[in-house]
C-alpha cells in the first residue's frame, strides 16, 4: 500500500511550528552577530571570558541549522508521496540550484552589503541547497538505501576528524567544501573570497536522516504511534550523546574537560562542534527536536500560531530578517558618528559593512531588537503565508 499524508492537509502544523520556533531564535544569533559588543572579538563559548548568559544565548541557536536542515528532509519525504521519483528529483535538483544561487548573490548581498561581492559564503543555504541536489539524486533509491547512506554519513563522519588531524594533512578547496572547513576563505579573484563555513557532507546526511523520518507522518502511523516513535528516537539521541560524551570516546573532535566550577564543567560537556556538525552536536539538537515535535502535534494558540506562520514562510522570513538586521546596524552605526568610508573599511578581516557592533551593545538590547524584528516581520511574513495559500497554482512559489 503506497504511504499518504496524514490527513487532507498538505502541511503538517507540528513541522511548521517548529520550523517557525527555529527561524525565530535563529535571528537572536544573527542580531547578536551585529550588535553585541564583543561580536568581533570573541567567541561567546569561551569559557574563559564568557557569562552564563552569553553563553545560552549562543548555545540555544544551536538548534536552528541541524533542525531545519532535517525538517527540511522531512518535508520532502512528504513531497515525494505526491510526486513520481522522477519529478521529485528534478524539482530538488533546480531547486537546489536556485537556492544556491540566493546564497551567493542575494544571501551574501544581506550579510555583507558589500556591492562588488567580495565576500562569497557557502553557508546553510548553500548547505540546504548542495543537499537538495544530492537527495534529488539518492530519491531514486530504495527508502532503505537512503536510511542506510544517511546512517553512515551521520555516524562514521567523525571519522575523518582523525584523518584531518593527522600529520601532513594539507587542507584545500575541495577537502573543507567536503567536510574540513571551520570558516576558511579562498581568493577566487583579485580581493574575492570563498568563505566556507558549512561542508557539506554531515549537512547532507543530516537531510537524509530527515527525510526517512517523513515516513512517521503517512497514515501507516496514527498519532500516537507516530508520538512514540519520535519520543523513542528523541530520548535514544539524547542517552547516545551523554554516554559518548561522558566517556570522550568518539563523536566530537574536541573533548570536554573539568572546569574550575561545575556550571563551566557543565558548559564544557554541551559545548559541541558546529563546524562541521559533529554526531554529538546532531544529537543533542535533533535528539530535544524530536520531542517537541511530538508534543507539538496537538498544539494550537497563538504563540503555536505565529510560530506556524514563520515556518511556513520560512525562506521568505529568513532572507527579509538579515536585511532588516543589517539595515537596523547601519541606521545604528551612522547614529553612532561614523562615515560611510569606516563603514565600508573590511578591519579585522571582517566582511560585514556599517556593523552596529563595533560601538558596543550589552545583551540586553541585543534582546531588544531581536524582539522587536521578530515582530516587525510578522504582518509581512502573514501576508506572504495567505498570498501563497491563495495563489497554490503559480508554480514559482514552491522556490520561495
Amino acid at each position: 500500500m503506497q504511504p499518504s499524508l496524514t490527513s487532507t492537509q498538505k502541511r503538517i502544523d507540528s513541522i511548521d511550528i517548529l520550523r517557525g520556533i527555529v527561524m525565530v531564535i535563529m535571528a537572536l544569533d544573527h542580531v547578536r552577530d551585529y550588535f553585541h559588543y564583543a561580536a568581533n572579538t570573541d567567541d561567546p563559548l569561551n569559557l574563559a571570558t564568557t557569562t552564563p548568559f552569553l553563553f545560552f544565548t549562543r548555545w540555544i541557536t544551536h538548534f536552528c541549522a541541524p533542525v531545519f536542515v532535517f525538517l527540511s528532509g522531512t518535508s520532502i519525504y512528504l513531497q515525494s508521496l505526491r510526486k513520481s521519483k522522477k519529478e521529485l528529483s528534478s524539482f530538488l535538483i533546480k531547486r537546489g540550484l536556485w537556492l544556491i544561487f540566493v546564497e551567493w548573490a542575494i544571501i551574501s548581498l544581506g550579510w555583507t552589503f558589500n556591492l562588488a561581492y567580495q565576500f562569497i559564503p557557502f553557508q546553510v543555504i548553500w548547505a540546504i541547497g548542495i543537499s537538495m541536489i544530492l537527495l534529488g539524486v539518492f530519491v531514486r533509491l530504495p527508502y532503505a538505501a537512503i536510511l542506510t547512506i544517511g546512517l553512515l554519513i551521520v555516524l562514521g563522519h567523525n571519522l575523518l576528524d582523525q584523518v584531518e588531524a593527522a600529520p601532513g594533512f594539507t587542507k584545500n578547496f575541495w577537502t573543507d567544501l567536503v567536510h574540513s572547513a571551520r570558516f576558511d576563505s579562498y581568493t577566487f579573484a583579485p580581493d574575492h573570497y570563498a568563505i566556507i563555513a558549512y561542508p557539506f557532507l554531515p549537512w547532507t546526511g543530516l537531510m537524509m536522516l530527515g527525510y526517512c523520518t517523513g515516513v512517521f507522518f503517512t497514515n501507516h502511523y496514527t498519532s500516537a504511534q507516530r508520538k512514540k516513535n519520535l519520543n523513542l528516537i528523541g530520548i535514544g539521541l539524547i542517552i547516545l550523546f551523554v554516554l559518548l560524551r561522558f566517556t570522550n570516546f568518539y563523536g566530537d573532535p574536541v573533548d570536554w574537560t573539568t572546569q574550575k566550577s561545575q556550571l563551566l564543567s557543565f558548559f564544557s560537556f554541551i559545548s559541541v562542534n558546529k563546524y562541521p556538525p559533529s554526531l554529538l552536536y546532531m544529537c543533542i539538537t535533533i535528539g530535544p527536536a524530536l520531542l517537541l515535535l511530538g508534543l507539538l502535534e496537538k498544539s494550537n494558540n497563538r504563540f503555536t500560531g505565529m510560530m506556524r506562520t514563520y515556518g511556513r514562510v520560512a525562506f521568505f522570513y529568513y532572507i527579509l530578517h538579515l536585511y532588516l538586521i543589517h539595515i537596523v546596524s547601519a541606521i545604528c552605526y551612522f547614529m553612532a558618528g561614523h562615515t560611510v568610508e569606516e563603514g565600508v573599511s573590511l578591519g579585522a578581516g571582517r566582511p560585514f559593512y556599517f556593523q552596529a557592533s563595533n560601538d558596543g551593545y550589552s545583551l540586553t538590547i541585543v534582546y531588544i531588537v531581536w524582539i522587536s524584528v521578530i515582530l516587525t516581520l510578522y504582518p509581512l511574513c502573514k501576508w506572504y503565508d495567505q498570498y501563497k495559500s491563495n495563489n497554490k497554482d503559480k508554480w514559482w512559489l514552491s522556490y520561495l
